[in-house]
């Protein structure tokens, strides 16, 4: 099965993929970010513009998802923003034309504009929002595509943590969670950890 985890910039999709993956045995995180990063660091940086906007980027996903599908035993996790219609059709669509919305799952974490602003200040590494300028600017853009019914299931988080959020998406796709056994410290320092793994320095 594939679970793609859509939302938000700062809306919790890679935090909930690695809680996923701490509890799901046999899973895996495929990140369709670094297929795009790929992409830029071959291109001038006068032609690196939104990566989503390269075929290559949406046939690369395509090729990529369908591959892990077909040969990995265990669940494909896959945290990533995509909010136009036709690139979901590309990429989510094409995945479910093949192997069925029973194996491919979609979610869209959803959040109020004030939560999703304040989770992007907490990532900010002590600048706030400064750092988060790209995630801001595309927030309310974000929201309204994703409200749309073509991105149910729609998922709100606000009032949720990563670990319920996590139980929450395991049941719409069918799959059983190791129980959670943090406490809160141990919780708040797996987030920072895997918020620090992710942290992009290019």
């Amino acid at each position: 099965m594939l679970v793609w985890l859509n939302g938000p910039f700062g809306g919790g999709k890679t935090q909930t993929a690695h809680e996923l993956l701490r509890r799901l045995p046999g899973s895996v995180v495929c990140d369709p970010e670094h297929i795009g990063f790929g992409l830029h660091r071959t291109l001038p940086p006068e032609l690196r513009g939104d990566f989503q906007d390269l075929p290559a980027w949406r046939r690369g996903v395509h090729e990529v998802l369908d591959l892990a599908l077909r040969r990995h035993d265990g669940p494909v996790l896959v945290p990533m923003t995509v909010v136009d219609p036709g690139y979901f059709a590309e990429t989510v669509g094409r995945l479910r034309e093949a192997h069925g919305e029973e194996r491919v799952r979609h979610v869209a974490l959803l959040a109020r504009r004030e939560t999703v602003l304040g989770r992007l200040a907490e990532r900010g590494l002590g600048r706030g929002l400064k750092r988060e300028s790209f995630a801001v600017a595309r927030l309310d853009a974000c929201l309204t595509a994703l409200a749309a019914p073509e991105f149910a299931h729609h998922l709100r988080t606000d009032d949720l943590t990563v670990p319920q959020v996590a139980d929450r998406v395991a049941d719409l796709a069918g799959l059983r969670l190791a129980p959670n056994t943090d406490g809160p410290l141990r919780h708040r320092l797996r987030r920072i950890r895997v918020g620090l793994a992710h942290l992009r320095l290019d």
